[in-house]
């Protein structure tokens, strides 16, 4: 088959489940010279589903929980880093992507603690990390993690990011934004993202809404005390 990313950029998008990833990584395919996955089987179009080289978030205790295991932190050390698995997970992705495209995007939540492992396969790769709020990621994660309280679930997103902000500094190609700005100001934020992919043109703002966190930030605001989160 060849190298199917010869050439072109590959762009890996990280960030827990609920921050994001999903309507960011649909806007950057509706860039024209933009390819995300598409037609596949896998839940939320996510790369780390169709590949069989790295254990996926489920293995790890899944959304909520998957980063609280030393495990599912992988670097540039790890013995999963050959030419033979880059091979396998290329393989596995590009009947996904539209080939013609200059630039190829993955999306997996367990990326964001593997920034250091996808750079060692990868090592033009682009990574855009979308970080939100740890209440309304916990909040909105509840309802996957039904035995996961909520001091259960803010204390992973503390561990997901402890794991990430020390490993950015060793990671060439990072742009980090928050969904928050994301969502308050798309143009703007999508700006930073497009010359950060070195793009032509604008990336399409129209699929990001800026609603989506308001019911969680009202059930906070619910809560009479700290206590619940017990």
């Amino acid at each position: 088959m060849g190298d199917p990313v010869a050439g072109k950029r590959l762009v890996f998008v990280a960030g827990l489940h609920r921050s994001g990833t999903t309507p960011l990584a649909k806007v950057l395919a509706d860039h024209p010279d933009i390819a995300g996955f598409s037609g596949t089987p896998a839940t939320e179009d996510e790369g780390q589903h169709l590949q069989d080289v790295y254990p996926v978030a489920r293995a790890y205790g899944g959304p909520g929980r998957f980063a609280l295991d030393p495990a599912a932190h992988l670097t540039e050390a790890s013995p999963l880093v050959t030419p033979e698995n880059r091979e396998r997970m290329l393989a596995a992705w590009a009947p996904y992507w539209d080939l013609s495209k200059p630039v190829l995007v993955e999306k997996s939540p367990p990326n964001l603690v593997m920034t250091r492992f996808l750079q060692a396969l990868f090592p033009e790769a682009y990574h855009v990390v979308v970080v939100r709020h740890p209440v309304v990621v916990s909040l909105s994660t509840k309802k996957w993690t039904r035995t996961t309280s909520l001091h259960g679930l803010m204390r992973h997103w503390f561990a997901a990011h402890d794991v990430f902000r020390a490993d950015a500094p060793q990671v060439k190609r990072l742009l980090v934004i928050s969904y928050e700005a994301l969502t308050a100001r798309p143009e703007e934020t999508l700006g930073q993202v497009g010359e950060f992919l070195d793009l032509a043109t604008p990336i399409p703002a129209g699929g990001i809404r800026p609603d989506r966190s308001t019911a969680y930030e009202q059930a906070w605001d619910a809560m009479a005390t700290g206590s619940l989160l017990d």
